[in-house]
């Protein structure tokens, strides 16, 4: 239903419903649509915010950096010029574009989602079709709403039973795609589905498809469902009154159903998987927290290789457990985790405990509304009586393309969703994926720690 038309070639040319932009990837195609003196095609289907480059210590304006305030300010230029909704600072609105389009009900079941982001598998947890495209792609959508596109495999992902406690959807993806390596899923969507990821919020989802595409897959969704819709009832961009039952009625038929094929299909226990952390330079590379870095004869023979590089990267010798490793900067945040739950699943931990001693830890909320949320609730009091610091909301370390960086051989426990070298801003630094409640738990001891034991009868 979204295909304009076939295109020599076999590829589909799909209607984009809904375009999300940020500061990065946008610029240049704005400056390719004035210098053929085009214009935006649907300019009501494109929302703009503002999250990888602005500081998260103080968004005062004009930015220390003036490359964040010139691209920020030709942002908003654009936006302006082409009639575009911007969700700036200070909107009540702005944040993390992963985490505020669907805050405001922008995404919706049945829709097709673009955005000059990766990290745009994000929005299939709404059983949208969603994923990140390149800079001139940017430029074809703002030009026509449409993108050509070839046909993807589906490969589901059914998962039984559900996460033991103190594991969360974060370790859950993480053991597929350790399971499935990082070019597992290339040519595929992934559908997650089963009891387990039917139980899970909608925050969680978003967890789960947010990294799909660390699997090699194009995009991830889930299929819509009660869940879904009350999450959806009565945001701002939801359907109203009549409207809103329609919709929900049509979203009902989009589920796949027991005639659905599948191209392929894996299956795993919720139940078997434990607290899981990466250990080395891609987020294939992880293992449980009760496991030991794995000795490249323990691997297949094409892992080898960048198994030994890792190890040298990050300096870790193979059978050595992964718990106990010392830890330098705590980072709880981005698009994966920076949600409400994300940060009340972390307070749990933090609350009435300290920091260890010379340990960075901070918490970024995802989106300003995010943050409102949270302090209405206490949690930045919380956070800030452990000595963690509360910052404004922002992309910030998950890929330090702003002022929190690494810095030389330090080693980070993030929430992020890549641990490539220098993506936190250090050609040298370190990092290590895992829940935000594990970053919290790595915190408090000052090392990798498994949380399940930091959990009391009360919590």
């Amino acid at each position: 239903m979204h295909q304009v038309t076939k295109l020599p070639g076999g590829s589909s040319q799909l209607f984009v419903g809904l375009h999300l932009i940020h500061e990065v990837t946008s610029p240049q195609a704005f400056a390719a649509l004035e210098e053929k003196n085009i214009k935006v095609r649907c300019p009501e289907r494109t929302v703009a915010t503002v999250d990888h480059i602005v500081p998260t210590t103080s968004q005062q304006r004009p930015f220390e950096d003036p490359l964040a305030e010139e691209m920020l300010s030709t942002l908003e230029k654009n936006c302006k010029s082409h009639k575009i909704q911007l969700h700036g600072i200070g909107s009540g609105n702005q944040g993390v574009v992963h985490v505020m389009a669907p805050e405001l009900g922008l995404t919706q079941p049945g829709m097709t989602v673009a955005c000059g982001d990766s990290h745009t598998s994000t929005h299939g947890a709404f059983g949208a079709i969603a994923f990140g495209i390149g800079t001139s792609q940017v430029r074809d959508v703002l030009a026509s709403q449409s993108l050509a596109m070839n046909k993807l495999k589906v490969r589901r992902i059914w998962v039984k039973n559900k996460l033991s406690h103190g594991v969360y959807a974060k370790d859950l993806i993480l053991h597929v795609i350790r399971t499935l390596g990082v070019k597992g899923g290339v040519g595929y969507a992934y559908e997650f589905a089963g009891p387990a990821i039917e139980a899970l919020s909608m925050e969680e989802r978003m967890t789960i498809c947010n990294m799909a595409i660390e699997g090699g897959a194009r995009c991830g969704y889930i299929n819509p469902d009660q869940t879904t819709f009350q999450y959806l009832k009565d945001k701002i961009h939801s359907p109203k009154g009549e409207e809103w039952y329609n919709a929900v009625k049509w979203w009902k038929t989009l589920a796949s159903d027991s005639l659905a094929r599948f191209d392929d299909e894996v299956k795993f226990d919720a139940s078997k998987i434990a607290p899981t952390v990466t250990w080395g330079i891609t987020p294939g590379q992880g293992i449980s927290i009760e496991e030991t870095i794995p000795t490249p004869e323990s691997l297949e023979p094409s892992e080898r290789p960048i198994a030994k590089e890792a190890c040298k990267y990050m300096n870790l010798k193979p059978g050595n457990p992964i718990k106990g490793l010392n830890i330098d900067v705590c980072f709880i945040g981005s698009c994966t985790n920076g949600r409400l739950s994300d940060l009340q699943a972390a307070a749990k931990i933090a609350q009435g405990r300290q920091v260890a001693t010379g340990i960075k830890a901070f918490v970024v909320p995802g989106s300003e509304k995010v943050a409102k949320a949270a302090e209405k609730l206490g949690l930045h009091n919380i956070f800030l009586q452990a000595g963690f610091e509360w910052r404004e909301p922002g992309c910030s370390m998950c890929l330090a393309m702003n002022p929190d960086k690494l810095e030389g051989r330090q080693i980070s426990a993030s929430s992020s969703n890549r641990n490539f070298k220098g993506r936190q801003g250090s050609a040298n630094g370190r990092t290590l994926l895992m829940s935000p409640a594990m970053v919290a738990a790595a915190a408090i001891k000052g090392e990798v720690t498994d949380v399940r034991e930091m959990f009391s009868p009360s919590n």
